[in-house]
């Protein structure tokens, strides 16, 4: 029997999110928007939803008088990101 992909990781943008995140480590709002092409409301939902579940860390501060917001991969959220990526894997074996 096939196990269930993480719901979470399943959809595009956290998705998509989450694989900017394992290759940079860190990533800065505005960046991942950018990559995402993500409203900026529809992004801060999402990484809301993956930082509630553990899968990363946001830290707020400023980059000269400008507010900046960077998200960081937690340990807990790449373990998450490549056991999707193994079960993806045996779902692509059938």
């Amino acid at each position: 029997m096939l196990k269930k992909l993480n719901p979470l990781l399943h959809s595009e943008l956290r998705l998509a999110i989450m694989s900017l995140l394992v290759s940079m480590q860190k990533a800065e709002f505005t960046l991942i928007k950018e990559k995402t092409e993500a409203t900026a409301g529809n992004l801060s939902v999402q990484i809301t939803k993956l930082e509630e579940a553990g899968y990363l860390r946001v830290e707020k501060g400023f980059k000269g008088k400008m507010p900046q917001t960077i998200c960081i991969i937690t340990k807990v959220g790449i373990e998450a990101f490549e056991q999707y990526v193994e079960d993806l894997k045996e779902y692509l074996k059938l």
